[in-house]
């Protein structure tokens, strides 16, 4: 018996891709803010509370991202096999449990501990719960929508910071405090979205995809018009794209897939650089005071752009590639070619926010629209692994990098190839992207 919904509530229909939406923006600025966006705020008052190095403690964090770049492929299966509402929302429970325990935690090997459970349930809801919903919810907009919630990692980073930090602050051990109230915050909003609001597909509610009411009837008259010409327009193979693809096995085999799986890890392993910008305009001549501003300089522009990327990118990926890689060359040239203009270097900190909005908004569009959504979540979660690898070494490597004497003219030299690179490497797998979906249609 057929699955396809026919007449859809028109008020459902209108109203319900936007409550996943709201869903996706809720996983960003909850459980991952908390977990990653705010994780910096406990390193002093953890390690001076237990008389330890801040390496003692940070080590679970290490931990963390190990583990996730173990479970990628192990999530990217399950969220592939079974229902969504239970992998998110049995994450989002480990994730909230993960921080019940570091508010409870008396030594580090429990820390460490925690830092498993996190890398467990945090996979899911960090890498592929966006993507995978817009996906399968969108045929219209995915760039947008996945930009929009993706900018809520930055914002609600910049909100739970502040909070997160009175927390800590009003006792001795107010971190304990901090840790609790995260997790409460994690079970208690996010939960109910994992439980009643999040579908798989719309198929599974009657419904159709945002959208898709529209393609349909393009997508028809093209293919009716290509059986005379022998042509394809663009719309409709980003149509066949949406709907069909690769398997995980036919995509492994292929140099795309590879391709892919670089260029993640060159834009993770760039992004990284973010880090080291307090650290630069610290070593710069009377612009010490300008440490703070840098880093909030390039949050801001990777908070705008991921949402003007998403937008690009439903016109032309090869577009949105080009702006944001573009944007981050733009900015470290600005960054060294204007070291002693307070408003230039800003400005350059700001533009380098476009190339790190390509981590997390152009690697799952990418997928998509050469791989297709057949297989979607164990194809990305195998090329995320990628570049969770390259994020768990690259701070080490600029490190050492900087400290060398023009060490960060050597970083930003090092970082202009690097996206260079990973704009060939975006590029070329697009080229193929019509003849792999239909083949494997």
């Amino acid at each position: 018996m057929s699955t396809t919904p026919t007449q859809p509530s028109s008020r459902k229909q209108a109203v319900y891709p936007y409550l996943i939406v709201l869903s996706g923006i809720v996983f960003t600025a909850i459980p991952v803010s908390l977990v990653c966006s705010c994780a910096g705020i406990f390193f002093t008052p953890v390690s001076s509370y237990f008389h330890v190095p801040k390496a003692a403690f940070t080590g679970y964090f290490s931990i963390f991202s190990i583990t996730m770049v173990i479970f990628l492929p192990v999530a990217g299966w399950l969220m592939h096999r079974y229902d969504l509402r239970i992998v998110l929302t049995a994450s989002t429970i480990l994730a909230g449990l993960g921080c019940l325990g570091m508010s409870r935690s008396s030594a580090m090997w429990q820390f460490y501990l925690c830092g498993v459970v996190l890398g467990i349930g945090m996979p899911p809801i960090l890498y592929l719960s966006v993507p995978t919903l817009i996906n399968a919810w969108f045929r219209k907009r995915v760039g947008f929508f996945i930009g929009l919630c993706m900018a809520f990692t930055g914002i609600g980073g910049v909100i739970f910071n502040q909070i997160g930090t009175m927390i800590i602050r009003s006792a001795p051990d107010g971190w304990r405090r901090g840790y609790l109230v995260f997790a409460i915050l994690i079970l208690v909003v996010t939960l109910p979205f994992t439980i009643f609001v999040i579908r798989g597909t719309p198929e599974q509610m009657g419904l159709h995809p945002y959208g898709a009411t529209d393609q349909e009837p393009a997508a028809a008259e093209a293919a009716s018009n290509s059986a005379d010409t022998g042509s394809k327009d663009k719309k409709d193979s980003k149509l066949a794209a949406s709907t069909v693809g690769m398997t995980a096995s036919q995509a492994l085999r292929s140099p795309a897939f590879w391709a892919l799986a670089l260029f993640c890890g060159l834009i993770t392993m760039n992004q990284t650089i973010y880090q080291f910008l307090p650290s630069y305009a610290a070593s710069l001549p009377s612009m010490a005071a300008y440490t703070g501003l840098i880093a909030s300089s390039c949050m801001a522009g990777q908070a705008i752009g991921k949402i003007i990327l998403g937008m690009v990118n439903d016109g032309s990926i090869v577009g949105g590639l080009c702006l944001g890689i573009g944007g981050g060359i733009l900015g470290v040239c600005l960054m060294v070619a204007f070291p002693g203009l307070p408003a230039l270097l800003l400005l350059g900190a700001f533009a380098f926010g476009l190339v790190y909005a390509c981590t997390t908004v152009q690697t799952p569009i990418l997928v998509t629209a050469v791989f297709g959504s057949r297989d979607y979540t164990n194809i990305y979660a195998r090329i995320q692994m990628v570049g969770s690898l390259a994020s768990a070494f690259a701070a080490l490597f600029w490190g050492a990098i900087a400290d060398q004497p023009h060490g960060y003219l050597i970083m930003f030299g090092l970082s202009i190839l690097i996206m260079v690179a990973a704009l060939l490497l975006g590029i070329i797998p697009l080229k193929g992207t019509h003849k792999s979906v239909t083949q494997t249609a």
